[in-house]
């Protein structure tokens, strides 16, 4: 045993003084490895050589299992390590106001008639939740983030899979497995290290709804199921929180604000039950076109900030259906349903 010890000393000296990696070198001592615990196995009882290395093949194995298992160990906190996206340090700022170089950022916003500085300070003084981070909460919340939104939080329980990655664009291939939250609040912090990103990887239950949506000034609904949407719309009509929702099937969109302290319905105004699953049925099911929900979602980005900043006119009242198989878009004015169970019963 001494003398494979030694050997191993030997080839690592050996291979410092050449300049070799570490890598090489761990090589190296490897193949010795493998050497002696091959003669321990194939030589005689009794032999020199097996006698000279131990005599037993059993200490070497354990040992070759113990340093499989540090191999394992450091391997894994490395790659831990390389999962974790370093923040870039920025300029601090007093809440709500700009730090240095901001404004910049945010130019083409500001020399905008309907928005202007006044418009950009709502903007970063505002908190928006975006429930999911899927086809339509991943174009929602890159452009919430790089319009300047100050506080933006995020709920989806989901993990990213491979079949996401067709028009979720917030997710990459190495974000396979990541919850959907963290992969999101990466990409939004690369683009806006500006911007506050709250991450709450867990789904929305009726346990915790009413108090989280709360703490926001507007919420986006991009979830694919009714429960949720049905869910959402009555924790923010009982805050009085402004809700922009959207919806996809196959090659068409709809998107709408619904905002019953404004004087507009709300979702379930429109619809008051949810229909039969083989009459929606869901992205899985039926498909989706892959760009659609940027177009939806980005189009869910623009009644936000319209929403906060007071520009131009939302989609309070009135719906938008946007059909991308024949490049049409048509508009349905919605009102409050006097039966309504949850904003005027």
């Amino acid at each position: 045993m001494i003398l494979v010890l030694a050997l191993a000393a030997v080839l690592w000296g050996v291979g410092h003084a050449m300049g070799a990696s570490g890598r090489v070198r761990w090589t190296m001592i490897a193949f010795l490895y493998a050497v002696v615990v091959l003669e321990q196995l194939v030589l005689p009882d009794g032999h020199p050589l097996r006698e000279a290395t131990g005599e037993s093949p059993a200490f070497w194995l354990l040992l070759g299992g113990f340093g499989v298992l540090v191999a394992l160990y450091f391997k894994g906190v490395n790659w831990l390590k390389a999962r974790a996206q370093p923040v870039e340090a920025v300029p601090v700022a007093k809440p709500g106001s700009f730090a240095e170089g901001e404004l910049e950022r945010y130019a083409r916003h500001i020399v905008l008639r309907e928005l202007g500085g006044p418009g950009q300070k709502k903007l970063k003084q505002s908190r928006v939740l975006v429930v999911g981070a899927g086809g339509l909460g991943s174009p929602a919340l890159f452009y919430l983030a790089t319009s300047g939104v100050g506080t933006i939080g995020v709920i989806d329980g989901d993990t990213v899979d491979g079949s996401n990655l067709q028009r979720q664009i917030l997710h990459r291939e190495e974000d396979i497995g990541t919850p959907k939250v963290f992969s999101a609040m990466r990409a939004m912090k690369a683009r806006n290290p500006f911007v506050e990103v709250k991450p709450y990887h867990r789904e929305l239950t009726e346990e915790i709804a009413r108090d989280l949506i709360a703490e926001y000034d507007l919420v986006l609904d991009g979830t694919d199921n009714f429960d949720t949407r049905y869910l959402v719309n009555r924790a923010a009509v009982a805050c009085g929180v402004p809700l922009v929702s959207g919806a996809l099937s196959q090659w068409e969109g709809q998107i709408s604000v619904f905002d019953p302290a404004n004087g507009a319905p709300c979702y379930q105004c429109v619809f008051p039950q949810a229909p039969a699953p083989e009459l929606a049925p869901s992205c899985a099911a039926a498909g989706v076109l892959g760009p659609l929900p940027g177009v939806v979602g980005t189009m869910m980005a623009v009644e936000a900030v319209k929403v906060l900043s007071g520009a131009g006119e939302p989609l309070r009242g009135r719906m938008l259906i946007y059909d991308a198989l024949y490049a049409e878009t048509r508009q349905f004015m919605l009102s409050q349903r006097p039966d309504c169970p949850i904003c005027t019963g």
